[in-house]
């Protein structure tokens, strides 16, 4: 066969490209929600959730049944995401904790353009007061909280996830095409604003849900909450949080209601961006080289326990959708039942990148899994929230929190003022008899209780 300088150029293209395709040289968007729980989205609640963009890279890709965060509270939760690392690790416990210098560098976004990708952030940072502007080839960052008024680079009014979009459009549009992209994003969506606009979802959004009526959880309200020890309910004049913000919030059937829809109102408005980020990498002949990760910082209580908010160990608050989107994969696995964590969110986009992860990291690539290898997986893991407020300064109740998972069993034990083994309450449940958590066992299993503790002191030796 004979070849022309053309066709010699089109095959040594082709090598390259191969090349590339070889060392794992792929694009990668890394989409995080804001207190989205596990069962807020449409494949994993089929009668009730809208939200059929996410279904739909779902179905394309592969969904984890058991993915959780090793901490319930957005800032500890980016922390380990970033890091790879458990809190006790990173150092990063509250809301001060700051990732800057040699942890910043260590993280995957610097990781990444150490090693040759174009990398950006968009959305809300949520670790600490330091903003790593400079550091990202591209930035869209927001401070704090956030909030979801907003106003376009013309002054015009824009909701902030409409806006997020946008600015996904702008990345794809302007980066430097000579280079690999790793770009996070991260929506505030569908997290709370503010006591006097709890959910302000997009307008446009209205027409959802409007008929709609919500029945409330199993384990909802007063008569669950009073099932805590009085400890855990009260420190002297401060009432716990979550249940301060269970009666602001679901207090009576019309602000369930009104709360309940604003929160997956707020998730339709995620939806759609993921909707109108998939025909763009369409559109621009990225979307066969470009993976999608897809999940949350932490879950949310729609008022199970007497709750609202997260931090605390039970499945509504620590348990996350997670979806990844592999387009080389011809026949992905589509339902991984194995336990995933958020630290694992490092490794695997490392994985993808052809980067090796640092040896401090305590993650795992969920790749082999997608891919239907058979590999030893864990059975359990560590949960911390080690979070502990000063009265001092700005102060509310919320108990600290260690424990152990498995697949079949859960405990938690609740502390104040880092005295772990002086515990204000445990629990122990059978989880998979008892999904909704409703019979505490530490009475009952006292043998299996013990056994569980001893495993959670071994654990943070291990980790720490």
């Amino acid at each position: 066969m004979k070849y022309n300088l053309f066709s010699l150029g089109i095959l040594a293209l082709s090598s390259q490209m191969v090349m590339a395709y070889e060392k794992g040289k792929m694009n990668i968007v890394f989409l995080l929600a804001d207190d989205l729980r596990y069962d807020a989205v449409g494949y994993m609640n089929k009668t009730t959730i809208q939200t059929p963009h996410i279904d739909c890279l779902a179905n394309d890709g592969t969904f984890f049944t058991n993915m959780y965060a090793t901490s319930a509270i957005s800032c500890c939760s980016r922390a380990s995401i970033f890091t790879g690392m458990y809190n006790r690790r990173n150092g990063i416990t509250d809301f001060s904790g700051t990732l800057r210098g040699e942890a910043l560098k260590n993280t995957y976004p610097m990781l990444m353009k150490d090693n040759g990708y174009y990398v950006g952030f968009i959305g809300k940072y949520g670790v600490g007061n330091y903003l790593p502007q400079k550091e990202f080839d591209y930035w869209r960052g927001l401070a704090g909280q956030g909030t979801y008024y907003q106003k376009d680079k013309d002054g015009n009014p824009r909701h902030l996830t409409g806006l997020i979009s946008e600015q996904i459009d702008e990345f794809l549009a302007n980066r430097d095409e000579t280079k690999p992209f790793c770009l996070s994003v991260s929506f505030k969506s569908p997290h709370t604003e503010s006591e006097q606009d709890l959910f302000p979802f997009d307008k446009k959004y209205s027409f959802m849900y409007e008929d709609e009526f919500f029945d409330k959880p199993e384990t909802f309200g007063e008569n669950y909450y009073r099932l805590f020890p009085e400890s855990f309910r009260k420190d002297g004049k401060w009432e716990n949080e979550g249940y301060v913000r269970f009666k602001n919030r679901y207090g009576t059937d019309e602000k369930y209601q009104s709360s309940v829809k604003g929160y997956y109102r707020l998730i339709a408005g995620i939806d759609e961006a993921i909707g109108k980020l998939r025909k763009k990498l369409k559109e621009m002949g990225l979307d066969k080289n470009t993976l999608i990760i897809f999940t949350s910082d932490n879950g949310y209580y729609l008022g199970e326990h007497g709750l609202e908010g997260k931090w605390y160990g039970h499945e509504e608050s620590i348990r996350l959708p997670l979806v990844i989107y592999d387009p080389r994969l011809e026949k992905p696995v589509k339902k991984i039942d194995e336990i995933a964590l958020n630290i694992d969110l490092t490794s695997t986009m490392l994985d993808y990148a052809g980067i090796r992860q640092l040896e401090k990291m305590q993650g795992e690539s969920l790749r082999p899994l997608m891919e239907g290898k058979k590999i030893k997986w864990r059975q359990e893991f560590l949960y911390e929230h080690l979070m502990n407020l000063d009265k001092k300064g700005w102060y509310v109740y919320i108990p600290q929190t260690e424990g152990l998972v498995t697949k079949r069993y859960k405990y938690m034990r609740y502390f104040v003022n880092n005295q772990s083994h002086t515990p204000i309450y445990e629990e122990l449940f059978n989880i998979k008899k008892d999904p909704y958590e409703k019979k505490n066992l530490i009475k009952n299993k006292a043998d299996l209780a013990g056994r569980m503790r001893t495993r959670v002191d071994n654990l943070i030796k291990v980790i720490e």
